[in-house]
């Protein structure tokens, strides 16, 4: 089995985001980046179903030479080779146009993105692909089995969860529960220096959007606390203050 594991190279959630040029680019000084922790599930995942020999995992992410950090961690955590497209990820249809014009000549089985990225939150770039590449997709996975040429995703939908089952090739947005991040041993991070980063260039996207500007949220307002036996007085609040009744 062939898979495909796209990775995003997002800031720690513990970053301090800030921005510049009049609030029109993000402030990249000082910030740590790691592995989307949901494309660390989808590539835990891929180790687990390519285990004992049964597969192939590559990696591939769009961007710049400062996230080759980010994939040689990939890389240490099992991924038998990695792609980087050289190209600046200006927004999720770019992204998706460059994976899916890498893989569509590459015969891969499956593709696993995680169900968004930490950092827009857009939910976009898995449905793309298939689009592009004119397979099937499923997200929200939270539990993913392989058997033969189909998948069966048991996915999670408003009030509950339902069990697909599609034929492969396929795009599948993990979520949690489909498999641990798993933690790079030494072996690991040894082997990763010698494993094959390809670096290769971006196929012409025409822009669809840009970035106008970013808002950081408002700041917290005074808590005003109210005594749990006066009733009263947090119904006069929540109609008069807060108005939500």
């Amino acid at each position: 089995m062939k898979i495909l594991v796209c990775i995003s190279n997002v800031p720690d959630t513990t970053s301090k985001i800030t921005f510049t040029d009049n609030n029109t680019a993000f402030n990249t000084a000082g910030i740590q980046y790691i592995i989307n922790p949901y494309d660390e599930i989808a590539l835990a995942k891929a180790v687990e179903l390519a285990g004992n020999g049964q597969g192939a995992i590559t990696v591939i992410h769009v961007g710049e030479a400062s996230a080759d950090p980010t994939i040689r961690k990939a890389l240490a955590i099992g991924a038998d080779n990695a792609i980087r497209i050289d190209a600046r990820p200006r927004d999720a249809w770019f992204v998706a146009n460059q994976i899916a014009s890498y893989a569509k000549t590459q015969g891969f089985d499956l593709i696993l993105t995680g169900r968004e990225s930490i950092d827009y939150n857009g939910s976009l770039v898995q449905g793309y692909i298939a689009e592009l590449l004119g397979i099937p997709s499923i997200s929200i996975a939270k539990k993913l089995d392989i058997d033969g040429t189909s998948a069966t995703v048991e996915r999670e939908i408003e009030g509950g969860k339902e069990v697909v089952q599609i034929p492969l090739p396929a795009v599948v947005g993990t979520a949690e529960g489909v498999a641990e991040p798993k933690i790079p041993n030494m072996r690991g991070i040894m082997s990763a220096r010698s494993k094959p980063l390809e670096v290769i260039a971006a196929v012409d996207v025409p822009a669809l959007s840009h970035i106008t500007h970013f808002d950081t949220p408002p700041p917290r307002g005074n808590v005003k606390l109210v005594d749990k036996d006066n009733v009263t007085q947090l119904v006069e609040l929540l109609h008069s203050e807060a108005k939500v009744i």
